[in-house]
């Protein structure tokens, strides 16, 4: 089963979702939902007491209900529930918000768009350069943005090629190419920057994201020379690829005398962007 993970934008909220290319569905984690339509601080035991209610009125759908792997808030893959677009629908007439109407509609249009970029893979880059664009970040940040996930994906092919695993092994790996790089692990680094539930790189600067892409460029072209056999030669790889942009960080930190790596995030820096404008309005 080939699968897809994606982070989608309903009013500025992010919602965690799952592309199954097989069944060619969207699934998408219903406490991400939940929080967005109820605004509780609660959502883990909004979904608990509705599953209950449901069940008890004999309800169908709680039973239907599945459990996918997603980014949790500390950044590691686990087990959460999700819905595809049918279930969502149903379980939305369960919830009373005044954004049932508006996020129905979102869904449909998340459901035909995926449709659409299968016939299309640039309508893919399209979609993502709007959502950043909506959030407030700067074109120039996004072109970066944009050919990160580029690199990353043609890393992650290259492990695939090697016969690694999604989760524990790309996890693993991602944590030594980030710790070679930047001193930090990618828990460490996300601590620094104040993150929980967000995405490291949503929240890099220019320059954290270019040497970010220079180590796992890196990695990836080192391997492809190299043949790495195992899990262990691709670890020692991945330090390899790493330390290619920690001499690069090395060299512009002392010719700058300015730390790379630093607690800026995009929530700070949009924040600043906003206050900048409002005095030069007054």
């Amino acid at each position: 089963m080939e699968q897809q993970t994606a982070i989608k934008i309903f009013e500025e909220k992010k919602v965690r979702t799952l592309w199954d290319a097989e069944q060619e569905k969207w699934y998408l984690s219903i406490i991400d939902v939940i929080e967005i339509l109820t605004g509780t601080d609660r959502p883990r035991k909004y979904w608990s007491d509705l599953k209950a209610k449901l069940k008890k009125e004999g309800s169908e759908l709680s039973e239907k209900i599945g459990q996918l792997k997603m980014a949790a808030e500390d950044g590691k893959m686990r087990m959460t529930d999700v819905a595809d677009t049918e279930q969502l629908f149903r379980l939305i007439q369960s919830i009373p918000s005044p954004k049932a109407e508006p996020f129905k509609l979102w869904l449909a249009k998340v459901a035909s768009e995926r449709l659409d970029e299968m016939q299309d893979p640039e309508l893919t880059i399209d979609r993502a350069l709007k959502e950043y664009l909506q959030l407030g970040y700067s074109e120039n940040w996004i072109n970066q943005r944009l050919k990160s996930i580029e690199i990353r994906k043609e890393l992650t092919d290259e492990w695939k090629k090697r016969g690694l695993k999604e989760g524990i092994q790309f996890a693993t790996l991602t944590d030594i190419i980030t710790k070679a790089w930047s001193d930090k692990t990618t828990k460490e680094y996300k601590i620094l920057k104040g993150l929980k539930k967000e995405n490291l790189r949503d929240n890099m600067t220019n320059t954290e994201l270019i040497l970010n892409m220079l180590a796992e460029a890196s990695t990836k072209d080192i391997s492809a020379v190299v043949n790495p056999k195992d899990f262990e030669d691709s670890k020692k790889v991945a330090k390899q690829g790493g330390d290619v942009a920690r001499v690069a960080r090395k060299e512009l930190e002392s010719r700058t005398g300015k730390k790379v790596v630093t607690s800026l995030n995009a929530k700070s820096v949009l924040r600043l962007k906003e206050g900048s404008k409002k005095k030069k309005k007054k």
